[in-house]
């Protein structure tokens, strides 16, 4: 008895202190239900600490540049790519948008899905490479994916085949239920006959010539520029506008064409012979590794969202928490990695040379007249061929040019802001000036057929938004939550 009243006793303290450990004793501490945050760096980024920094340059400039107006400015911390985007980093893109147009194709193209998957799952020859060669009943094709909705047609990706039996209390029961078997590698021969259907534009001399208007990639951005400004409407006018008609304001739906341009190696130079590289540079896995050129603006943006899209997918599916968008950088934040911390030095290894003391280059670039051999590479090479700067990062001066977010005006840096510094421009005030007047984008870090001049970490150039070329890359960057990591040790 005495046991039993020594465990009524200890139960009850233990209710009375997680009662006020609950209500935090009457203070405000905050709740209880928050996780734990332990940043960790995106894979093939580093982290770049906050910082302020003299932007510009910090020697003579060249006469009539336009660009030698100095400016103090602060950055906040964020992470960047160590290298620029690699052919096959941006082929993984590529595989993406092929593997969803072909989801999508499949779908329109089973009108009557029992009657032609079924007739069609007899077959090894299929581009539906069924895994089990079998007639399925109505019950089964009535399938609930994970939300519990009714009649989930067997092509979603996002369906978990259970049955679910009612009279069990909602019960989950794994069934073998008809489905394409995405996880399985399709052989190129059974792909091929889809493929060509949907991609290809027509085959001359056994090279295929892609259709343009196939490869896009479609997405939806807030324009949140436009969406925070002051002068918005009242509130009773947004309330008399259709939820339509307020979404159109803000959202913008960009269809971007993702393939990358193969033929500006050929298109960039009068006379000079580049037709290996305009067919193998991106194709070949010997250039797995190489700069992804022939990017526009706009593309480089498109790889932004689908790469911030399948991070916070899988995060979302482990319930853990989302994390910003990758971006491209601004020019301040990409001149302040490109310094990696040495102040008022001229190239990112921090001396006004670009030789070592053995007399080597010291980056992929232009270094003497008709010479482009001397550094080690004709063309654009291998990231990562050359030393990092202090910051870890590869290729901030040379190889190929960089994308930034910013919009190219000469006089920016009187007018803009000294923290986080970004002239770029909301969608409405595209709409309003008109959009050629900002398709200028500055580009950083000069590259391969540039002079010493172009790989300064303070020289300023651009290029129009849906221009592609051979020498122009980009890499992304991602806000970092915080002060400091060193805040969360």
């Amino acid at each position: 008895m005495n046991i039993m009243k020594r465990i009524l006793f200890f139960i009850l303290i233990s209710v009375i202190l997680f009662s006020c450990g609950g209500s935090g004793n009457g203070e405000l501490v905050g709740a209880y239900d928050r996780v734990t945050w332990n940043p960790t760096d995106p894979y093939g980024m580093v982290f770049v600490p906050q910082g302020s920094f003299m932007m510009g340059p910090s020697e003579q400039d060249v006469p009539f540049a336009n660009v030698s107006t100095n400016q103090r400015a602060s950055v906040g911390a964020f992470y960047m790519d160590e290298t620029e985007i690699t052919n096959n980093e941006y082929r993984q893109f590529e595989n993406w948008v092929v593997d969803s147009i072909i989801r999508t194709e499949l779908e329109v193209f089973q009108k009557d899905r029992r009657t032609d998957v079924i007739k069609m799952s007899g077959y090894t020859t299929t581009i539906l490479a069924y895994p089990r060669i079998e007639v399925f009943s109505d019950e089964d094709w009535d399938t609930y994916d994970i939300e519990k909705n009714e009649s989930t047609d067997p092509f979603d990706w996002d369906t978990t085949f259970f049955k679910i039996d009612k009279s069990k209390g909602m019960k989950e029961e794994k069934r073998n239920l008809p489905k394409i078997d995405w996880a399985e590698r399709i052989s190129p021969e059974k792909k091929q006959e889809l493929y060509n259907n949907i991609f290809v534009k027509t085959v001359v001399d056994g090279n295929i010539v892609k259709k343009e208007d196939a490869f896009v990639y479609r997405y939806e951005e807030l324009d949140v520029r436009s969406f925070s400004e002051k002068n918005q409407k009242s509130e009773e006018a947004i309330d008399r506008m259709s939820a339509g008609e307020f979404r159109n304001q803000f959202v913008v739906e960009r269809t971007v064409g993702m393939y990358p341009s193969t033929l500006d190696y050929q298109s960039d130079y009068v006379y000079s012979n580049n037709e290996t590289d305009a067919t193998f540079r991106y194709e070949h896995v010997a250039y797995d590794d190489y700069p992804i050129v022939g990017i526009t603006w706009d593309q480089a943006n498109a790889f932004c969202h689908w790469r911030t899209h399948i991070m916070n997918e899988f995060l979302r599916a482990r319930n853990e928490p989302l994390l910003p968008d990758f971006r491209l950088p601004t020019e301040t934040e990409w001149e302040y990695a490109a310094r990696g911390g040495l102040a008022l030095s001229p190239y990112p290894w921090g001396g006004p040379y670009t030789r070592n003391d053995r007399g080597c280059f010291l980056a992929n670039f232009k270094p003497l007249r008709g010479n482009y051999t001397a550094d080690g590479g004709l063309k654009a090479i291998k990231v990562g061929s050359y030393n990092p700067n202090n910051y870890g990062l590869y290729d901030m001066a040379g190889n190929v040019s960089e994308w930034t977010s910013t919009v190219y005006d000469e006089t920016s840096s009187s007018y803009s802001h000294d923290m986080n510094s970004d002239n770029s421009r909301s969608v409405k005030q595209m709409q309003i000036n008109g959009e050629d007047e900002f398709k200028r984008k500055v580009i950083r870090g000069g590259s391969w057929k540039d002079i010493s001049y172009f790989i300064r970490n303070s020289t300023r150039s651009y290029e129009y938004a849906d221009v592609s070329t051979s020498y122009i890359g980009f890499r992304c960057v991602m806000d970092f939550l915080g002060r400091d990591k060193k805040d969360f040790q």
